[in-house]
């Protein structure tokens, strides 16, 4: 059961990340996702450095999109998983790949078929003097109707 000051800071970071990626149609710092068809806002999960496991926010997050989703029962769902510019190259690549899995791997726990899911990984999405924090490039996207 989360706190109500722990509700209210994920309420908080979810907002923030909602306006940064909504008011465009969905986050341009991916780079190659087409943009959404439904025109809904991307539904980012954040990971901690180095790792592709799900922690309670992200579980939240997931089980909301995962409801949000049985909304739209024949849209499809792209999860495009992404990595900070900590590391190698390959090493960012093979743990966006596996964020992109494991949420993935969620919804389908949580309900969504899994017909309607293409994961996709692309590796680091930082680039220098970007005004955005570290945590915003270690993320997974769910877009529905991607």
């Amino acid at each position: 059961m989360r706190t109500g000051r722990e509700s209210e800071f994920f309420m908080r970071k979810f907002l923030v990340i909602s306006v940064l990626c909504g008011f465009s149609g969905g986050c341009a710092m991916l780079p190659g996702a087409p943009p959404a068809p439904l025109n809904l806002p991307d539904i980012p999960v954040f990971f901690q450095p180095f790792s592709a496991a799900l922690d309670q926010p992200a579980l939240t997050t997931i089980a909301t999109a995962a409801r949000f989703a049985g909304n739209y029962p024949n849209a499809p769902i792209l999860v495009v998983g992404a990595a900070d510019t900590v590391g190698g190259n390959k090493a960012n690549e093979l743990l966006s790949e596996t964020r992109a899995q494991v949420v993935a791997d969620q919804l389908v726990a949580d309900g969504v078929a899994q017909a309607r899911i293409t994961e996709k990984g692309i590796g680091e999405t930082t680039t220098p003097g970007s005004p955005l924090p570290t945590q915003f490039s270690r993320r997974a996207l769910i877009r529905i109707g991607g």
